[in-house]
């Protein structure tokens, strides 16, 4: 079979180790998931080791030149390749609990966990690969300076691992940065004790200015003084925890400090 050439405009860099897709695939947690989607399976090097799994997977690809490889690749699956973006299809239709699973264009990953956060009620895990540098970030500790917006929001609903990095001669075309495989399994409570929109909002209003204290970033809110003199409001962003912006949240809905 001819091999596509990858696209720049889709970000398409194909992994070309079929023993570092194996690991991939294997670091899925199966007794847990209904479905799993690959988010654009490219010429399918995770998918040769997906459709060996007992799991109703599908291929979610919006390369046409991929479809076509795909459907002659995988004739007797062509019920489940998917020509569609998988950023505007609804998850619901599939059978949940969900797991996701990708090479992912680096040019839409970070649009790839804002939605497993919107569908978090029915996606349990995704294992995923990402630019180094959004890799690590999904995965930092509260303190470190590329803990921020994705995660927060992320580690408030996943559990996060970071397996393992690539250089990029492990891909073709070779991207100008090295990558990162992360895995994310959903925790057993994700209801947040606060108003899960103001904590998105607060959260994301919080890192727009990120050098500067929560006493000035969070003026928006407009707190009183004697609100914005708490402890918590002389601390930067980067050094909150999950738990201690749901406090935070929960500060600002209530107009009380808790003592």
């Amino acid at each position: 079979m001819k091999k596509i050439k990858a696209k720049k405009k889709l970000g398409q860099h194909f992994l070309k180790d079929s023993g570092i897709a194996k690991k991939i695939v294997e670091a899925l947690n199966l007794n847990n998931l209904n479905s799993i989607i690959e988010i654009g399976p490219g010429m399918g090097i995770l998918s040769d080791h997906l459709i060996l799994l007992k799991k109703k997977t599908f291929f979610v690809e919006i390369d046409k030149d991929s479809i076509i490889y795909l459907n002659d690749k995988y004739s007797q699956l062509k019920e489940y390749i998917i020509e569609d973006d998988f950023l505007k299809i609804n998850l619901k239709r599939f059978n949940s609990p969900i797991g996701l699973i990708g090479n992912f264009p680096y040019n839409i990953s970070s649009q790839i966990l804002f939605k497993l956060i919107e569908n978090r009620e029915i996606v349990d895990e995704l294992v995923g690969m990402f630019q180094l540098e959004v890799a690590k970030r999904v995965c930092q500790p509260p303190g470190s300076k590329t803990y921020g917006i994705l995660s927060v929001l992320v580690q408030a609903f996943y559990e996060t691992e970071f397996l393992f990095s690539l250089s990029p001669n492990y891909f073709s075309p070779p991207p100008k940065v090295n990558s990162g495989v992360i895995k994310l399994v959903k925790k057993n409570n994700i209801n947040l004790k606060c108003d899960e929109a103001l904590f998105f909002k607060v959260v994301k209003t919080s890192f727009q200015q990120r050098r500067k204290t929560l006493r000035n970033s969070l003026k928006i809110f407009n707190l009183s003084d004697n609100i914005k003199e708490g402890v918590i409001f002389g601390k930067r962003p980067e050094t909150l925890s999950v738990d201690e912006f749901v406090l935070l949240t929960n500060i600002i809905a209530n107009g009380i400090i808790p003592t």
